[in-house]
C-alpha cells in the first residue's frame, strides 16, 4: 500500500510556515504604510490647509443717474370728454359721424325729426304776432287815455309771455340738430344711434356712456388720475414731473407732469386724487390704456448706487461686505435714495470698491474667499 505524505502534517514544513507568514505580514504593513505617506494621509494636518475660502459673487459700484419716485398704476383719460345725449325726443332721421371721427365745437352729429317741434314753433309765432299787433294798437290808444293802465299792463305781460314761449320752441327744434359742445374724436357711437330709432332726454347728471349717444373726447388733454398715499403729500408739488409707461407701447417713455392736488383727502382710504397731465408728442396713447407712473421726488445725476442685495440683513447701520487682499472686510455705509433693485450709497465705499452680492450670509469678517462668477466659475477679483 502507498502511504501519501501531505505538507501540513510534516513537521519540518510546519515549522517553516510560521517565520513566512510573519514576514509577509510586515512586508504588507510597511506596503500600505508607504502608499498612507505618498497620499498624504499620514502627514500631520496642516494648519494653513484647514482654512476654507468661501465662494462669493461680487460687483463693482456704478455712477449714474439716481431718481426717488412714487409708483402707482392707473388708467389714462381725457380730461376734456363730453357725454352727448339727447335734449328732446325723437326719431332718428341722420346719423352724420362715426366713431375716430373729428369734430368741430358745435358740428352737427345726428338728427331728429322735429316735426312736431316745427309746429309748436309755428304756433308759438302766430301768437307773439297777434299780440304783438295788440300791444302797438293799445300802445296809441294808452298815450291817449283810452285804455288803463292796468289793461295796457296786462297786455304787455301776454306779449312777454309769448315771446319767451316762442324762443324756447325755437330752442328746443334747434336741439333736433345733436350737436358735439367741445372740438373732438367720437371714441364712441353707442348701439342705440341708428336711423329710425327714438331717443329721450334722461334726466340727471351724465356720468358714464351707458346713456349717452356719442363720447367725445379731446386726445390732446391726457391725463392720468391716481390716489397717492397722504404720507407722501409733503413730497408733492404742482409742476413735479412724472415718468410713464405704458403695456400698450413697450419700449416707450413718456413724461408727465403734476397738474392738481386734491384738497381732499380720503379718509376711507388714506389717500389724496391728484392730477397727471400726460405728453403724447407721437399721438400713440388712447383713452383707457393702463398706464405705469413713476412721480419724480428728487433726482442726482451721478450717484454712487451699489445693488440692494449687497446689503446685509440685519438691524441697525447698513452694512456690506467689500473684498480687500482676498478676505472679506465688512463696511458700515450710509445710504441716500433707492431706486429698483439698486440703492444709492453716500458714505462707506469708493469708486474701486468691489461689494459681496452672493454669499456674503456664509462670510464673517476677515474670512478667504474665492470669486465667482454666476455659473460657479472662478472670476478675477478686481
Amino acid at each position: 500500500m502507498t502511504k501519501t505524505l501531505t505538507l501540513d502534517r510534516n513537521p519540518h514544513y510546519r515549522a517553516m510556515r510560521w517565520p513566512a507568514l510573519a514576514l509577509l505580514v510586515i512586508a504588507i504593513a510597511a506596503s500600505l504604510a508607504g502608499c498612507d505617506k505618498a497620499n498624504g494621509t499620514g502627514a500631520e494636518p496642516d494648519p494653513a490647509a484647514a482654512e476654507q475660502t468661501v465662494p462669493v459673487e461680487t460687483a463693482a459700484p456704478r455712477r449714474a443717474e439716481m431718481t426717488a419716485v412714487y409708483s402707482g398704476t392707473a388708467p389714462v383719460e381725457a380730461d376734456r370728454k363730453t357725454f352727448v345725449m339727447p335734449k328732446v325726443r325723437g326719431e332718428i332721421r341722420a346719423v352724420l359721424v362715426d366713431e375716430g371721427a373729428q369734430v368741430r365745437e358745435g358740428q352737427v352729429l345726428a338728427l331728429l325729426d322735429g316735426d312736431q317741434l316745427r309746429l309748436e314753433l309755428a304756433q308759438a309765432e302766430a301768437q307773439m304776432r297777434r299780440l304783438e299787433r295788440d300791444y302797438n294798437r293799445n300802445l296809441e290808444l294808452q298815450k291817449k287815455g283810452l285804455v288803463s293802465t292796468t289793461a295796457f299792463e296786462n297786455l304787455k305781460y301776454e306779449l312777454d309771455s309769448a315771446r319767451a314761449t316762442y324762443d324756447l320752441a325755437r330752442l328746443q327744434l334747434s336741439w333736433t340738430e345733436i350737436r358735439s359742445p367741445i372740438a373732438g374724436t367720437v371714441t364712441q357711437r353707442t348701439n342705440v344711434v341708428k336711423v329710425g330709432n327714438t331717443v329721450t332726454p334722461v334726466g340727471g347728471v351724465i356720468e358714464s356712456s351707458d346713456s349717452a349717444l356719442f363720447v367725445v373726447e379731446d386726445l390732446d388733454s391726457l391725463v392720468v388720475r391716481i390716489n397717492v398715499p397722504e404720507r407722501e403729500l409733503p413730497r408733492l408739488s404742482k409742476g413735479q414731473p412724472v415718468e410713464l409707461g405704458f403695456d400698450a407701447v413697450p419700449g416707450s417713455r413718456f413724461e408727465g407732469r403734476i397738474a392738481l392736488i386734491s384738497p381732499y383727502v380720503d379718509s376711507s382710504a388714506g389717500t389724496i386724487p391728484v392730477k397727471i397731465e400726460v405728453d403724447d408728442p407721437g399721438d400713440l396713447l388712447r383713452p383707457g390704456m393702463f398706464a405705469r407712473v413713476a412721480i419724480v421726488y428728487e433726482r442726482k445725476a451721478d450717484a454712487l448706487q451699489i445693488p440692494r442685495s449687497a446689503l446685509l440683513d440685519s438691524e441697525g447701520p447698513a452694512r456690506v461686505f467689500v473684498i480687500a487682499d482676498g478676505k472679506a472686510e465688512e463696511r458700515h455705509v450710509e445710504l441716500g435714495l433707492s431706486n429698483g433693485g439698486w440703492v444709492e450709497v453716500t458714505a462707506g465705499l469708493g469708486d474701486g470698491d468691489r461689494v459681496i452680492v452672493v454669499g456674503q450670509g456664509a462670510v464673517k469678517q476677515g474670512a478667504s474667499v474665492r470669486v465667482v462668477d454666476a455659473s460657479g466659475k472662478a472670476a478675477a477679483a478686481g
